[in-house]
Order: C-alpha cells, then structure tokens, then sequence
C-alpha cells in the first residue's frame, strides 16, 4: 500500500517519474551481481528542476537518495542497502545533448546521456570526445564524472576530471548550482567542480556538464605486439613515447592468463598473437593522414623486434581489424563476468615500479591461494593496472571468493602501499572499498573528506555508507 512519501512522490513526478517498491531489481542489483538491494522506491525526474523537488522531498521526509546512471559501476556505489529505506534516484530521463560549441572544442549534455551516443554527436560535427571505456554503450555522463572515469585514452587526454569544464549540480539542500561552463580559465574562488567530480554522490547530484571535445583525428593505426616479459612491455612504451610522441593515444597490456580466459568464454573473439607471455594493444592517432600513422607505427615496431622488447606483432590494415584489436581487450572483463565471481583490483602504481609488483605479488598470491588465475591487464600507459584473481578451473568461484578475498586484497593493498600507489585508479571507492580508505588514507586528507561532507550534506542523504 503506497505510504504519504509513495504518493508524495507520484505527484511530484507522475506514473513514469516514481516507481513503486516491487518490480525494481534491475535498479536494486549492480553489473557484477555482489550488491543487491531493496529500494522504498524509484524516481526518475525528467529535468534538473525535478530532480531539485526529488531531493527537497526526500530531505522532508528523511530518506536518504541513491544517485545513480547507467549502474556499471564495479564498487558498490549505485545501489541501495537492503533496509528498503534508501530511494534510487535515477538519471536516466536526463538525455538532452544541450549544445555542442565547436569553435570553443566543448559539448553541454544531461548526465542520462549514454557515452556512446555522446561520442557520435561529436563525431557528427568531426570532433572526437576522447573519453571511452569498455561500458561506453551504457554508462551515462553524470556517472563517469560521479566516478572520475578513467578509460583507454588517458595517456593522451586525461581522465574525466580533465575532460570537464563545468557541472550543474543539485546540492543535498535541493538547491541548483548553475556551474555549466566552456571556460578553460576562471580564477573566482574555490574550483567547485572538483568537489563534485569523484565524489561518488555523496556530496552532490551532477546534472549536467560541459565537457572538451578535440579536434577529430586524421587516422588511426592500431596494433597487437607480443611481449616476451612486463619489463619489455615498459620499455617498449618508452620507445612509443620517444617515436609517436604526443600521437600515442594508448598503450594496454593483458598477461597470457587474460587472453587465454577469453579463449575459453568467448571463443569467436580473434586473438591474432595468441597467448605470449604478454600482448600490447597500442593506437595512434594522427593529424596527417593514414599512410603517415601506418608507416610510423611499423617503423617503431621494427624497431622493438630489433631490440628485442618484442617477438611479433600484428598491425591493423583495416578499420574492421583495429574494432577486432580493440574487442580483445574489451572482451576481458566479459570473460570474468561468465567464468564467475573474482576478486578485482583497480590499483594505480608508477610505471617503473609494475613489473616488480606484479612478479612479487603473483608469487606471494599464488603461494597463498594455489591454482588461482591471475588476470593482469590494464592501461599501462598511464599507470592503472587492473590486478584481478579468477578461481582455479573447475573450482568453485563463489567458495573462492569468499575463503580468499581479504587475505589476497590485504597482500595486494600492502604491496601498493609499499609502491606509493592507490588502491583506486579509476573504478571509485563507493562500499567495495570504504574500509580499506578508512584504513590507508592518510588520517589528515580523511579528516579534510569528512569536513567537507559534513559542511554539504549535514543530514547524510547523499549516498550514505558510500566512500567514507
């Protein structure tokens, strides 16, 4: 039976605005199926100033709001608890593309808008939008900004945070700052908009943002290398910095375990290289034309055969061939999805200090857990290593996660403390993560998070329990 907050909702935002508490698992289970919930409800406002009512309403009422976009997130972030007090507030209804300014190089869209389509807008106007990750087909833009979204192309444009050039978010008051702007500089006071980028809905509700665009690429060249060591892979990026330039757009990595696991769950997938002990996946982009990139990646790599830092290597001859390259590495975490529950790590490290990180901390994983699958791939260019444990084959994955998970995260966690890195590259805190920031986060920079949450959200509404 509807309670006064249920048909306080309804009216607010009408039949297709507030669903009801039944009939709502695909909002109450996140991508990776380890954090169900149960909502008290839905509500999907169809423009900010909704939203703004949605959140003066569930601040009279009490009850505390759940943010959430395209629910890809891999931390626990965008799904209720299970008190069936927590109402989801979902962006989905927010799609309008507001504008996109091509002589300023900027795109002003609603955080509901899929990435996807985001990046054909731009190509329509021959810019490039150059965020991209594997979930592009249905994450949303206010959930990459929300997660400070990293992807395959931040070794040459950045992560979201440096993409964005304003937000208009609702406050946890309800209220609408109106920060949308193309400006690369403003000097007014305190930069508002990195509060709110990262912050996982705890302190704000994004609504909307302006974002860079860049001038689209002449031509790309794509590329498969196969690696005899992670060392190799290091220096063969630090030849493809010295030879390409400012042209390599990315640089990715996946061990033989990777590869072979996509072999098995996904068999149609093209693995031109096979299983060498490590496959390169790296792009060019240029701004002088297809046979310029071609020949520039080729002589490089000829280069690295001669030196050694590679065995062989496959260059993409085609469009078709490089979507090909692209959908291996994409295909990895697809793989782990099918062949069950692991344990995921999303770690940032320098550079020089991975290839003694992953040798020492493979040992001291597979001493504790013998058998385990060791699913190393990640964006080497720009440091973030996904470091994820897969159970023997034929063992039970559920069973595996739950004897090892804290042993083999407490082994990887202190070998990246020890490195000077960050447990979190790219994927965010939200609840997978909260107590091991409680534990290592210097206790200064914690005190400073939780000041600021407690200046914005007093009452603790936005996404509770997440991050802090």
């Amino acid at each position: 039976m509807p309670t006064p907050f249920h048909q306080a909702l309804r009216a607010l935002l009408g039949p297709k605005g507030a669903l009801p508490a039944d009939g709502l698992s695909s909002y109450e289970t996140d991508w990776r199926k380890r954090y169900p919930g149960r909502a008290i409800a839905v509500a999907r406002p169809a423009t900010t100033e909704e939203v703004a009512r949605t959140v003066q309403l569930c601040a009279e009422w009490r009850v505390p709001i759940v943010p959430q976009g395209g629910n890809t997130g891999l931390v626990g972030a965008s799904t209720p608890d299970d008190t069936g007090t927590q109402l989801v507030l979902s962006l989905q209804r927010l799609r309008e593309l507001r504008a996109i300014d091509a002589d300023n190089l900027s795109l002003t869209a609603e955080a509901g808008c899929v990435l996807a389509d985001l990046q054909a807008a731009a190509a329509h106007a021959n810019l490039l939008l150059p965020l991209s990750l594997a979930a592009e087909g249905s994450c949303t833009l206010g959930g990459n900004l929300a997660t400070n979204a990293g992807g395959t192309q931040v070794l040459r444009y950045g992560n979201a945070r440096e993409l964005c050039l304003g937000l208009e978010v609702v406050t946890p008051q309800g209220e609408i700052w109106h920060g949308l702007s193309g400006l690369r500089k403003d000097n007014t006071g305190y930069d508002l908009r990195d509060l709110f980028i990262g912050s996982e809905g705890t302190l704000g509700i994004i609504t909307a943002a302006t974002i860079k665009l860049y001038p689209a690429p002449a031509a790309r060249s794509t590329a498969l290398v196969a690696c005899p060591s992670l060392t190799a892979c290091v220096a063969l990026l630090r030849l493809a910095r010295q030879r390409l330039h400012d042209g390599l757009t990315g640089f990715e990595v996946m061990n033989a375990e990777s590869m072979a696991l996509v072999g098995e769950q996904l068999p149609q997938v093209p693995r031109p290289l096979g299983t060498p002990p490590w496959t390169v996946l790296i792009e060019l982009s240029s701004s002088v034309g297809t046979t310029a990139a071609q020949t520039s990646l080729e002589a490089m790599l000829e280069e690295a055969l001669m030196q050694d830092l590679a065995d062989d290597a496959a260059v993409a001859q085609n469009v078709q061939q490089a979507r090909g390259m692209w959908q291996l590495r994409e295909s990895i975490p697809l793989a782990q999805a099918q062949a069950g529950l692991n344990i995921k790590h999303d770690i940032a490290l320098p550079v020089s200090a991975i290839p003694d990180f992953v040798t020492r901390v493979d040992a001291l994983v597979l001493r504790h857990a013998p058998g385990a699958r060791l699913i190393d791939f990640g964006h080497l260019g720009d440091g973030n290593l996904h470091y994820n444990v897969q159970a023997p084959v034929g063992s039970d994955a559920a069973a595996f996660l739950a004897t090892y998970e804290a042993a083999i995260n407490e082994i990887v966690y202190d070998a990246v403390q020890l490195a000077g890195g960050s447990i979190s590259a790219e994927h965010g805190i939200g609840r997978l993560k909260r107590e091991e920031l409680a534990r290592r986060k210097d206790p200064t920079a914690l005190g400073l998070m939780h000041a600021i949450k407690r200046a914005l959200d007093p009452l603790d509404l936005f996404n509770p329990g997440r991050v802090l």
